[in-house]
Order: structure tokens, then C-alpha cells, then sequence
């Protein structure tokens, strides 16, 4: 079972954005109310770098959404104040997304976390930016749980973000992502993980991503992943978090066993979980096409 953080309240969202941005609670609430029902674990609010006013729109939209629903929060702002506001406003759990190595966000937020009892998204970015390969995030794992145990957060409040690059860009950044997380459990025990997993998507046609997305959660799935940020409205993927599909699943995971099945011998569905595996695992080269040849 997947931890389901669903992104949906986001303010690039143009209707979401707007209904920020003009403090309408309709759109925003029913969107809670039906991402709840689908089955989300948590809800992400995300405004964006809101530099100015950010501390009152975070303060509004979680005494917004929390009319309609109890689920955990994940606040989600580069502005500190505004993650502040949202502890302070948020009468539940709270998750905040995320705290990098970068020393500005561990000295303003690591304290937060404590004070507020806030579970935090430990994001493997450094003052270098992008972690390179599997060591170099596995290093800043240990940094960064380091320096949040040092600050008085325990490793089981920790969730460890590899960062999950496109798969139109760079194949050796997904598959330095899995291989990372074959080794979190082992760099820092107790510690949870979670990845965006539309970030794997992006570049991709729309109609098209959902197939990455949910292909790449089941890769994830064979390393234990704890939690993924997702599309709320996605049913297919939410049924594969919970553990549904599960002939899907057995299948990716035997294909990252080295058992790749006779491509004849599958079902409509089998294939297009068949030939999105072979593009994340590097076998088949990527392009908008990949389904169709």
C-alpha cells in the first residue's frame, strides 16, 4: 500500500490558481471533497513561491480545505512564512514540502518541524542542485537526516524525496532514482520515502503521461516506496497504490527480475505496462511513440 499525496490544489492549476487567487472556496472544496473520496491520503497545497501574501493564502486555503475534509496536509511553498501560517492554521497532521540542503531552508524550516510536530519531505537537493547519480543522493540522505536528527526530528518523521527527473530528458536519472531507493532502507533506517511522481512525465504528451506515471509507481513499489505524489483523479493509479492490479505489478516486477515475457503472449492492458517498463528501464529508447511501435 502507497501513501497517496494528491497534488491536484495547485495553483498553477488555472481554475485552482484562480480560485486562490480571487479567495473563491467553492472550486477548491469540492476538489477536496472528491479527491477525498477517490481515495487520497493526504492533500498537497501547493501556492507556489508566493512571495507576497504568501503567509495569508496559505492561512486561507487550509482553513479552506479543512471545512470539507481531515486528511493530512503536505504544505507545499518555497516561503517560509507561508509553511508557518499553514502549521499554525492546520487544526491536523501536517507534512511539509520540503526541506532541502540548501542552509536557508534547513535553518528557516527544520525548527518549524519541531515546534509544529510536522513531519518533513527531505528533498536530496544541494547548494550544487541536482544530485548526479545513486551515491551522490544517498550522500545527501545522510546529510540531511543527520542534520534534521541533530535539529530534534526523529528519522520515522523523515520522508526522503530522491527527486524524479523526466524521462524524456535523461534515462540514467530514473534509473539512478531506483537504484537509490534499492538502498534507502539501508543509508538511514526508519525513514520514509517519497517521490513526485508526475515529474517522471513531464515532457510528455498529456494523453500519455498517466502511462509513465503509473508504470514507474509499480517499479518504485518493488523498493518499498512509502508515498507518491499523484494525481488524485487518476482511479487507475490510485487502484495500483492500494494494491489492486495485481497481475500488472508481478508482471513489472518480473521484468525488473531479468524475466521479460513474450510481448505476443499479452493482453491489450499487459502491453502497454510491458513496453512503458522497457522505456524506464533504459531497454527500449524513449520518444512520444513508444505504444505504438
Amino acid at each position: 500500500m502507497v501513501v497517496c499525496v494528491a497534488e491536484n490544489i495547485n495553483i498553477m492549476s488555472k481554475t485552482i490558481g484562480a480560485a486562490i487567487k480571487e479567495r473563491q472556496a467553492k472550486p477548491i472544496q469540492d476538489m477536496a471533497r472528491d479527491i477525498t473520496r477517490a481515495g487520497a491520503d493526504y492533500l498537497d497545497l501547493n501556492i507556489g513561491p508566493a512571495r507576497k501574501g504568501g503567509d495569508e493564502t496559505m492561512d486561507w486555503l487550509v482553513k479552506t480545505v479543512r471545512e470539507v475534509t481531515d486528511l493530512p496536509l503536505s504544505l507545499d511553498t518555497s516561503n517560509p512564512a507561508a509553511i508557518e501560517a499553514g502549521l499554525k492554521a492546520n487544526s491536523g497532521v501536517s507534512l511539509i514540502n520540503s526541506i532541502s540542503l540548501q542552509p536557508e531552508r534547513l535553518e528557516a524550516l527544520l525548527p518549524m518541524a519541531v515546534k509544529y510536530n510536522a513531519d518533513m519531505i527531505g528533498l536530496l537537493w544541494s547548494q550544487e542542485g541536482m544530485p548526479r547519480d545513486a551515491n551522490e543522493r544517498a550522500a545527501h540522505c545522510v546529510d540531511i537526516v543527520y542534520k534534521a536528527n541533530e535539529a530534534g526530528i526523529p528519522t520515522e518523521k523523515i520522508w526522503i524525496d530522491p527527486i524524479a527527473t523526466p524521462i524524456s530528458m535523461d534515462i540514467n536519472q530514473v534509473l539512478a532514482g531506483l537504484e537509490f531507493m534499492s538502498m534507502l532502507l539501508e543509508i538511514a533506517p526508519g525513514a520514509k520515502s517519497i517521490v513526485g511522481l508526475s515529474n517522471i512525465s513531464n515532457g510528455t504528451p498529456h494523453d500519455l503521461r498517466h502511462y509513465i506515471n503509473r508504470c514507474y509507481l509499480i517499479m518504485l513499489m518493488k523498493y518499498g516506496i512509502y508515498s507518491a505524489i499523484v494525481d488524485g483523479y487518476d482511479e487507475e493509479l490510485l487502484t495500483i497504490a492500494k494494491g489492486g492490479m495485481v497481475e500488472i505489478v508481478n508482471l513489472v516486477h518480473g521484468m525488473m527480475d531479468g524475466n521479460e515475457p513474450a510481448s505476443k503472449d499479452l493482453s491489450p492492458k499487459e502491453l502497454e505496462y510491458y513496453k512503458t517498463a522497457r522505456v524506464l528501464m533504459g531497454k527500449t529508447l524513449y520518444s512520444h511513440s513508444w505504444l505504438t511501435v
